[in-house]
């Protein structure tokens, strides 16, 4: 990371989604960790839930988050592969006001270091809603870690140089 300890780390207030229709509290694993990694970085583990896939459910609890003012970004893991269940992407085209394309492309970039070609099959996305930040990642143990430290954990941090997204929550919802 190129953390400039000059500047002053601001907690970012993150609501936690697990799309899965086999996982619970107890299997939940991925989300364990991206919970673990949210506040071992100092930031505000808002809320905390598991959907199943559904599209219109998962646009009706973002939707909530987008509205709520203590929060700034959400993370997400699971429902973005392939098949006909995984709607998360679709679930966050209902909301959004516009895409972070980058975040995609970086993922899959940096987790074909880890599987290979098998990332091709991710859908892995972001995007900007209303003013919040959405990031939607694989349901996997190895692509958490590969989003959240690979990615989130710079992105996240005010410190970060030459630019990160905290910094360009004040003007979200600029017209």
């Amino acid at each position: 990371m190129a953390i400039d300890e000059s500047r002053t780390f601001k907690p970012v207030r993150i609501a936690l989604l697990t799309v899965s229709d086999t996982r619970g509290p107890d299997e939940d694993t991925s989300g364990d960790i991206l919970a673990q990694r949210i506040r071992d970085a100092g930031h505000t583990l808002i809320d905390r839930m598991i959907l199943k896939d559904d599209a219109e459910v998962i646009a009706a609890q973002l939707h909530t988050w987008i509205e709520d003012e203590n929060v700034d970004a959400v993370v997400s893991t699971g429902g973005t592969g392939l098949t006909g269940r995984d709607v998360t992407p679709e679930a966050l085209e209902r909301v959004k006001t516009r895409d972070i394309p980058g975040f995609g492309e970086l993922f899959r970039y940096l987790s074909y270091k880890t599987i290979g070609t098998s990332t091709v099959q991710s859908r892995a996305c972001a995007v900007v809603a209303r003013g919040t930040y959405i990031f939607a990642l694989p349901g996997s143990n190895g692509a958490v870690k590969d989003g959240w430290d690979g990615i989130l954990a710079e992105q996240l941090d005010a410190r970060n140089r030459p630019c990160n997204f905290v910094e360009l929550m004040p003007r979200l919802r600029e017209k």
